[in-house]
């Protein structure tokens, strides 16, 4: 089958409508003398008294029976030997917005003093017709077009036309007349088909021999039309059967007497009139296809807009037909069998049940307020409310729910965990005052935990006086604390109830506390603007214009700040110089990945450029804090020690020389957006810290990784191999030989070195613990890494949240070679492992709310695998916490994942495949 390419007619969005009329065929038979005798008015007529009378061409839009424009009309024109006006028209309506249904109602005016039927003023129609914008197979129609006129009449643009452009033929009844073929119209017709081919490029074009033809064709066209004319009047002499005698009285013949109106008409419409238009042309055909606009959310729930608006998304109710109809049958068996249809009704979610709303204003009347400052809740509404407490931020409170919160509000107030749920159960669109005593409350409770803040920020909560009480909370956050979720918190300043173009800070209390921040912590400050400027740098199609501006508008009122700070000059100076070399390196990785230069030729231009020194780069002076690490004063490069990888991205490879003395190496890559690989590494250093903080160290050792661009970014290189590589070097225990090589202790545990093989053991448990409550897929030995100090790490985190391009991925990966390394499944090292994981596990199940808070502060973020479906980002990383298990059934369900991991057969067979392809393509 040939491919068929189309365009669809909503991208036509710019170009209007448009139409050439070309000209008018056809001959009009001369009126007798004695129907202008008893129809004086005809005298006047313009088409009557000359052959070439001045006509003009009206054009308006029709659809659906309704008239979409205004008439546009041909400009004057005085013919003298054929009616030809060779003129565009431009509709004022773009081809993006047509409806199926429309058709053009075109009308050729004729003039008289005395008007007539129809007539607009001294106009009077000489004829119209309609032809459709769409064919039958729904494709916007182009080239030439034969319109037949329908005379005496004006074109209408109704969907049952009475004018249209192809009339239907015709059967006539009796056996009086029969209606000579005209041989040399039918020619006409045949030779017009085949010109519209030509035109459209169907048949090739031939200079010399189209000429011919054309001259044929034409003279072909005037014989048909002579003949046309005398068959008219011939056909009106025999159908009339009238005569009139010397006096000029009228006799009746044969055909009984006849109206003059009603025989004028007749006469016209045996008329044979066309006329030529021309629709513009276009590189593939248009195909129809309806704007479809998006349904209006349903997600104000009553009175649940400003706390859960982005989680309660109600679906459409499922109807079924009734018996018989559109149904599996018609019998009494199958009174069910009816396809299921989806209604709409944006009203079910938009208004309240009259009951329910009638019901919570009488729970909550504002009289009962005194009385509930005492009230206390007994055993029973105590183990509801400890059960509510427990719920996760995804967690949807029903009515009730909701009720008993707010009925034992000022009880909770001593309840740090209470207060989201309290929030939550506040209806802040109702007018009775609800809303300010829930205000008032805020100051009175006890200070809540942070990640319950971060929830306060997210999407379902847009009161600003909810936003800045959580804002307050972040304010005895230390610096270090705050780095951790400054990442999020930039994704938070989407949800602020402000505009870009006014002032942005003022609008905001979580604009202001950040800037306020940032600027007296130059390391805080760092990340920030950079994190402000990788939104500003993002110009796709997702990341709306209202966006950028608002983050301009910060960055630069955080500049404005940074500079009435002391030292805040300087500052600024560091961060412009940061850019500059950012810009410069972001310049060398675009060339090199342009040039079609082998991979050592690159590596060389790379090297030539960076040890010029026009460009400034082999000594920076003054030291210089490097974007990706502040803390790590560069002051120039080592250009000896440069590479390009092997890569379609080509990334480069830059050494930088300290004031330590020491060499800080990254791999710098455009075209790539590392703003996922940037999360992931950030929720892992995270973790990390979490877990320190219960005393369990696991020997994470995450790479730090920036972007500073949406399509670029640099990573910290650290010096390690990847699992392929070593299976490749080493045989039999590969990773275990690839540790005692590098580590060689005799009194060791499997010939290693103790601390090495114990950080191997800790950094494996941590990586397969994190790595499976993010979902991260398309794991492979070659983004397995492992460094001579026993530290093992992940790298390439493309896909992350349950993705992965291979199929039957386990939900974990521990591959053979990893418990190879550790002496296999029956040692200490293994079993060591298992605890580990277990540990890990349950302890950062108890941090679950601050992962998922700080994933629901990420769902308008451009970020590849979150954009996908951002509604359902928590709830993935939600399932994988298990939070309704106890902690030893939890324990059990990772062990079976382990195992399952462990024991997975597929996985090795595609890690197999994956180095062989590997090796084949170097």
């Amino acid at each position: 089958m040939e491919p068929f390419c189309f365009a669809l007619s909503e991208k036509l969005n710019n170009i209007p409508v448009h139409i050439r009329i070309i000209d008018l065929d056809g001959e009009k038979a001369e009126t007798p003398f004695s129907t202008l005798i008893q129809r004086p008015d005809l005298r006047h007529i313009g088409s009557n008294l000359s052959s070439h009378s001045d006509l003009y061409v009206t054009v308006q839009l029709w659809a659906d029976s309704k008239p979409l424009t205004v008439p546009i009309q041909t400009s004057y024109k005085a013919f003298k030997n054929e009616r030809r006006w060779n003129e565009w028209l431009t509709l004022p309506v773009h081809y993006s917005i047509l409806p199926l249904s429309s058709q053009l109602a075109i009308t050729v005016w004729d003039l008289s003093p005395t008007g007539g039927e129809g007539a607009q003023g001294h106009a009077v129609p000489f004829g119209g017709t309609t032809i459709a914008l769409f064919d039958v197979e729904n494709q916007l129609q182009k080239g030439r077009h034969k319109c037949h006129l329908h005379r005496g009449k004006a074109a209408d643009g109704l969907d049952s036309t009475t004018t249209p452009a192809t009339p239907p033929k015709r059967r006539r009844k009796g056996q009086g007349f029969q209606e000579p073929v005209n041989k040399d119209s039918e020619e006409m017709d045949r030779l017009e088909k085949l010109l519209k081919k030509q035109e459209m490029g169907e048949i090739p074009k031939v200079e010399w021999l189209d000429q011919l033809v054309f001259r044929g064709s034409e003279r072909k066209r005037i014989s048909a039309s002579n003949t046309s004319v005398k068959n008219l009047e011939r056909k009106r002499s025999e159908q009339n059967g009238t005569s009139y005698t010397l006096d000029g009285v009228k006799e009746n013949g044969t055909n009984g007497e006849r109206d003059d109106d009603d025989s004028t008409d007749a006469s016209m419409e045996d008329e044979n009139f066309t006329l030529f238009v021309e629709l513009p042309r276009f590189d593939f055909p248009i195909v129809f296809v309806d704007h479809e606009y998006p349904p209006p959310p349903i997600s104000e729930n009553q009175n649940t807009s400003s706390s859960q608006s982005n989680i309660m998304l109600k679906p459409p109710p499922e109807v079924q037909y009734g018996p018989g109809i559109n149904g599996l049958g018609d019998d009494d068996d199958n009174v069910l069998g009816g396809r299921l249809v989806r209604i709409y009704d944006p009203e079910a979610g938009r208004k309240d049940n009259p009951v329910e709303s009638k019901h919570r204003r009488l729970v909550r009347n504002h009289r009962s307020g005194a009385m509930d400052r005492d009230l206390k809740p007994d055993p029973k509404a105590r183990d509801q409310l400890n059960a509510i407490m427990a719920y996760s931020p995804t967690h949807v409170l029903s009515q009730s729910e909701k009720d008993i919160v707010w009925r034992y509000r000022h009880h909770l107030t001593r309840d740090k965990r209470a207060l989201t749920k309290f929030v939550k159960s506040v209806a802040w669109n109702e007018t009775n005052g609800e809303d300010r005593q829930a205000v008032q409350l805020l100051s009175k409770w006890t200070e809540i935990n942070v990640d319950d803040a971060l929830e306060l920020l997210g999407p379902s909560f847009d009161h600003p006086a909810v936003r800045a009480y959580a804002v307050d909370r972040l304010r005895n956050s230390d610096d270090t604390d705050l780095e951790l979720y400054l990442l999020q918190l930039v994704q938070a300043l989407k949800f602020e109830q402000i505009s870009p173009d006014s002032g942005a800070t003022k609008d905001s209390s979580l604009a202001k506390f950040l800037i306020s921040r940032a600027s007296q912590n130059f390391r805080l400050g760092n990340y920030f603007h950079w994190y402000l400027m990788v939104e500003c740098d993002d110009r796709s199609v997702d990341q709306p214009p209202e966006y950028r501006k608002l983050f301009s508008k910060i960055d630069y009122d955080f500049m404005t700040e940074l500079e009435k700070t002391p030292g805040g000059k300087e500052h600024r100076k560091v961060l412009l110089r940061q850019a500059e070399l950012v810009a410069i390196l972001s310049r060398i990785s675009e060339d090199t990945k342009a040039a079609k230069d082998i991979i050592p030729r690159k590596v060389e231009k790379v090297k030539q450029f960076l040890s010029d020194p026009k460009n400034d780069l082999v000594t920076i002076d003054p030291p210089l804090p490097f974007p990706l690490d502040p803390t790590v004063l560069i002051t120039g490069i080592d250009s000896t020690q440069t590479l390009v990888f092997k890569s379609s991205l080509c990334p480069i490879m830059v050494t930088f020389k300290t004031t330590t003395a020491a060499k800080y190496q990254i791999i710098f890559k455009t075209g790539d957006d590392l703003r996922q690989d940037q999360l992931v590494i950030q929720i892992i250093i995270l973790m990390d810290q979490l877990l320190q903080k219960e005393n369990l160290d696991l020997k994470l050792s995450p790479y730090k990784i920036l972007a500073t661009g949406a399509t670029a970014g640099a990573a910290q290189f650290v010096p390690s191999s990847s699992l392929q590589s070593i299976v490749s070097k080493f045989r039999g225990n590969t990773v275990l030989a690839y540790l005692i090589n590098h580590n060689p202790d005799a009194q060791g545990p499997l010939g290693v070195r103790r601390e090495v093989l114990d950080t191997f053991v800790k950094s494996c448990a941590g990586y397969c613990v994190i790595t499976y409550l993010l979902g991260v897929g398309d794991r492979h030995l070659d983004n397995l890494l492992l460094a001579p100090s026993g530290h093992f790490f992940h790298a390439d985190f493309g896909f992350i949240l349950g993705r992965d391009p291979k199929p039957f991925s386990p939900a974990m990966k521990l591959c053979a070679e990893m418990v190879d390394g550790m002496g296999g499944p029956n040692s200490e090292q293994y079993r060591q492992f298992k605890q580990y994981c277990f540990t890990a596990y349950t302890t950062l199940r108890k941090y679950s709310n601050l992962i998922l808070n700080l994933f629901s502060l990420m769902v308008d973020a451009n970020i590849p695998d979150i954009k996908m479906e951002p509604d359902r980002v928590v709830i993935k990383v939600k399932e994988r916490f298990h939070l309704e298990l106890t902690e030893e059934e939890a324990i059990r369900h990772f062990d079976i994942l382990i195992e399952d991991s462990r024991n997975a057969i597929l996985p090795v067979a595609i890690d197999r495949l994956h180095g062989f392809v590997q090796a084949f393509r170097q």
